[in-house]
């Protein structure tokens, strides 16, 4: 265990930036960051840095709460938020573990496609390109990157009962994903994001996402075995990892005569 991790030494109360030289106050507003959020943000540090793996166990809240120097309620109203958000997940009788795409309940978080008949199944791939070039602007801004810096594109197809329904283009940072190639992709049957966590160490944690409807025309017809003209959604989506960085920018297009795109809000 890191012997250096600094300790919280300042109550649930709120903390006024200190005053100016002068008798008045700083124009600025007061920062407020609750205890529990100080300790959320030094474990999500632990979690960015490799401390403990996806899928490994955290340290109990009692021996949380004894490194951080705070209670064990203050611990579980943080680890509460990390579960929540799914970058940890709780066990009964078990402990408190690292997210994982590994786990099943995790495969379709990120695949908001669902079959009108209610029965979620992982879809097939067919991998039609993966290259390396140089990033075009629009989608260097995208990834917060420099225009130019080495990316991997990738396209792809995704079929659910052999049917294809899913077209994608993938902008990955080439820094991050070398020896990203087609055959390791053919090879890999599982979750592409698990794939990503365990052979090139980026954990998806969240992502944003614009939808749109557009018409499909001859090239996306092709690929998809559909007529020009047939309706389908245009999803983009940046997919960020520890410390909101952007780590893919994926465009797809989804058939949805037979699925449905779901989200839920809470």
């Amino acid at each position: 265990m890191n012997s250096t991790v600094p300790s919280i030494m300042q109550s649930n109360e709120s903390k006024s930036l200190p005053a100016s030289d002068g008798d008045s106050y700083s124009s600025a507003a007061p920062t407020f960051s609750p205890l529990y959020q100080q300790i959320k943000a030094l474990i999500t540090q632990s979690l960015q840095s490799g401390e403990w793996k996806p899928g490994e166990l955290i340290p109990s809240e009692m021996e949380l709460a004894a490194r951080f120097k705070v209670s064990q309620g203050t611990v579980r109203k943080a680890i509460d938020e990390l579960s929540s958000e799914n970058l940890v997940v709780r066990r009964q009788g078990k402990g408190t573990f690292v997210a994982t795409h590994h786990e099943a309940r995790s495969q379709f978080r990120f695949l908001r496609l669902v079959p009108d008949n209610g029965e979620r199944v992982y879809p097939e791939n067919k991998i039609i390109e993966v290259k390396r070039l140089r990033a075009p602007a629009e989608v260097a801004r995208l990834l917060e990157m420099k225009a130019g810096e080495s990316v991997v594109f990738l396209k792809r197809v995704q079929f659910f009962s052999g049917v294809p329904t899913i077209l994608e283009e993938l902008w990955l940072p080439g820094a991050i994903f070398k020896g990203l190639t087609m055959e390791r992709l053919n090879e890999y049957k599982g979750p592409m994001y698990a794939l990503f966590e365990s052979e090139f160490g980026t954990h998806m944690i969240r992502a944003h996402e614009e939808i749109r409807a557009v018409c499909a025309d001859k090239d996306v017809g092709d690929l998809l075995q559909i007529e020009v003209g047939v309706p389908l959604l245009n999803v983009e989506r940046i997919s960020y990892t520890y410390g909101d960085r952007a780590v893919e920018l994926r465009r797809g297009l989804y058939l949805t005569n037979a699925h449905h795109y779901r989200n839920e809000l809470s």
